[in-house]
């Protein structure tokens, strides 16, 4: 097949496989209200049942890259389309506390193929980077957006279970069709200028350690606040709202991440990476302080600020793996970088149940405002280690 005819398909799936990637992980917080309300079952009980598909998510994206390396980066995506078709299924057959766990799990495994692989895949078949991580974020988002409207809408009308049964069905349309039109990795449209994308460090341990505690405490705030959301919406926007006008809130809030992502995309191809990084992550501690202390329209701003500093964030750091590490350590990279953040954010499910109990949501956002001022910092510390290796290494790349 052609390259060109390749890469366009290949990052049309891609595409598709981050909105489907992040839509199904959160179909569970919102569906659980609804679980909860048919169940009797308390609402920390059952969110906590979701600990191991969050863990999962992050601990099993560290092989990811390496069985690309070793199977194919195309056969990983397709395993990825099935796997969470037939995960979905699973949950929705689930009858009891223990069924809803290993399902959840197994959906998590499923979920960690996409990241480590599918960004791979977008970088080598790129046109314009910084360009086509924006959209491919804006895919992701817009999952993310849809997973609480479009979760809440089937849920009071077709019941919960179908709540996972349309976008289980969808997923593995996805991978039929996947299969019949991308016949291999291919070398990719961008390939001939791979190498010369990536920019020179002098100190990239330091560089590194920096980046690493960026990405841990991102995780933190991301899983923290879009977890938590459709039940902050609950209690501290409207109490008392119908779960279909809940998800709706959460999906007008997510759409704001998605125009972020898009025009932090657009910036990538402008402007260097580590002003970029720094003036993005001071918004998180702002967004998230501001929803801590307040309640209706201020919580709604604090929300809408915290959600596009985050998913802007996300086009950050995966253009940083991009512009740092060369093509033949990306996969890797990439399954490093969301092994961080994911497995240690898969531990904020019985942290929010925890902290909810204790001091609700206050409690909860203001914690998330802790570790973004963490990120604040790490950005500064990445901007000074950068700056020292003088403005040929901060130049973008074209």
């Amino acid at each position: 097949m052609d390259s060109e005819l390749l890469s366009r398909r290949t990052l049309r799936f891609v595409n598709v496989a981050h909105g489907l990637d992040h839509y199904v992980l959160l179909i569970y917080p919102t569906a659980v209200l609804a679980i909860a309300a048919q169940t009797g079952l308390g609402y920390g009980e059952l969110i906590g049942l979701a600990t191991g598909a969050f863990v999962g998510f992050g601990l099993c994206s560290l092989p990811m890259g390496w069985l690309a390396d070793r199977y194919g980066r195309r056969n990983m995506l397709a395993v990825f389309f099935f796997g969470y078709g037939l995960s979905c299924f699973g949950v929705a057959s689930a009858g009891s506390p223990t069924a809803f766990a290993l399902w959840l799990c197994v959906l998590g495994l499923a979920s960690a193929i996409y990241h480590p692989v599918g960004s791979t895949m977008l970088v080598s078949h790129a046109r314009r980077l910084g360009r086509d991580l924006g959209i491919n974020g804006v895919w992701g988002n817009f999952g993310a957006a849809l997973a609480s409207g479009a979760t809440a809408i089937l849920a009071a009308h077709l019941g919960w279970q179908a709540a996972f049964l349309v976008p289980g069905t969808i997923c593995l349309v996805c991978g039929i069709a996947f299969v019949a039109l991308v016949p291999g990795d291919g070398e990719g449209a961008a390939r001939k200028g791979a190498e010369a994308s990536v920019i020179p460090v002098s100190r990239p341990a330091a560089l590194l350690a920096v980046f690493g505690i960026a990405i841990v405490a991102g995780g933190l705030t991301f899983n923290l606040t879009t977890i938590a959301l459709p039940k902050v919406i609950d209690e501290r926007l409207a109490a008392g709202l119908p779960l279909q006008l809940i998800g709706s809130v959460a999906t007008i809030i997510f759409v704001f991440g998605a125009l972020t992502q898009l025009a932090m995309g657009r910036l990538v191809d402008r402007f260097t990476l580590p002003v970029l990084f720094a003036g993005l992550s001071v918004l998180q501690p702002i967004g998230l302080g501001l929803a801590a202390v307040t309640s209706g329209i201020p919580l709604l701003i604090g929300l809408v600020i915290t959600i596009a500093a985050l998913y802007g964030q996300v086009v950050i750091n995966d253009a940083m793996i991009a512009r740092y590490v060369p093509p033949a350590y990306r996969a890797r990279a990439y399954s490093v970088r969301y092994f961080l953040g994911f497995t240690v954010a898969g531990f904020v499910v019985p942290m929010i149940a925890l902290m909810h109990e204790r001091g609700g949501f206050g409690l909860v956002l203001g914690t998330a405002a802790l570790f973004g001022l963490v990120i604040f910092a790490a950005a500064l510390g990445f901007l000074g280690l950068t700056r020292s290796d003088g403005a040929k290494a901060l130049a973008p790349a074209e």
